[in-house]
């Protein structure tokens, strides 16, 4: 029994990825230029990669990493320095670090945008999915759940929470979680969670 159940995840043909990093995407919308201004993010306009100049230094930074520009870690640190969305602005740097692969470095900034905000969504998930590839489940599984406190509708959170539960062997918590993730997710993302499901279902089963 133990060793069917230490091997979960071994059964499915296909491991399903966990979700990755969550951005922190808010505007402040009042910025945004008003009706019948030329809007410089309209698909004609956008070619020119030419940032408005009513936008905040977080806004800005934003714009250039949603397009990958290099200039997005430079842009969060201004945000930084100017007091500007600065726990949201940390939340970025981290996850840019962490493409980076200087892991010590996106902990830090999670952190410290968690020092700012203990209640920061993103900054919660994307440290969860820090402790995950790090092998620290316990940390992982307590990040997400807190995430899962503050936004309690993210379906990813529940997924990735339903891996952790899963790779130790708690199938009940597995299986529950997995569920939440299929109620919150559409069909079709839903649909990535069917093989893990099905299996923790058969062991499930085994155990009764």
């Amino acid at each position: 029994m133990g060793r069917i159940v230490g091997k979960i995840l071994d059964f499915i043909p296909k491991q399903p990825d966990k979700f990755g990093f969550e951005r922190v995407r808010k505007r402040k919308k009042t910025r945004f230029p008003n009706k019948g201004q030329l809007n410089l993010f309209s698909p004609a306009a956008a070619q020119l990669l030419k940032l408005p100049t009513n936008i905040g230094p977080f806004e800005e930074a934003l714009l250039l990493d949603e397009r990958d520009d290099a200039r997005a870690e430079e842009a969060y640190l201004r945000a930084i320095e100017e007091g500007d969305d600065v726990a949201d602005a940390y939340c970025n740097v981290g996850i840019i670090m962490s493409k980076r692969g200087m892991t010590a470095q996106a902990f830090d900034c999670f952190t410290k945008s968690l020092e700012l905000d203990p209640r920061h969504f993103e900054s919660h998930y994307n440290l969860g999915n820090l402790y995950f590839e790090a092998g620290d489940l316990r940390l992982a599984r307590m990040h997400y759940e807190l995430a899962a406190e503050v936004v309690p509708d993210h379906a990813g959170t529940y997924f990735n929470l339903g891996l952790v539960h899963a790779m130790n062997n708690d199938v009940v918590s597995a299986l529950n979680s997995l569920g939440k993730y299929k109620s919150l997710a559409s069909k079709e993302e839903g649909n990535k969670a069917d093989d893990l499901l099905e299996n923790l279902q058969r062991v499930m089963n085994v155990q009764r």
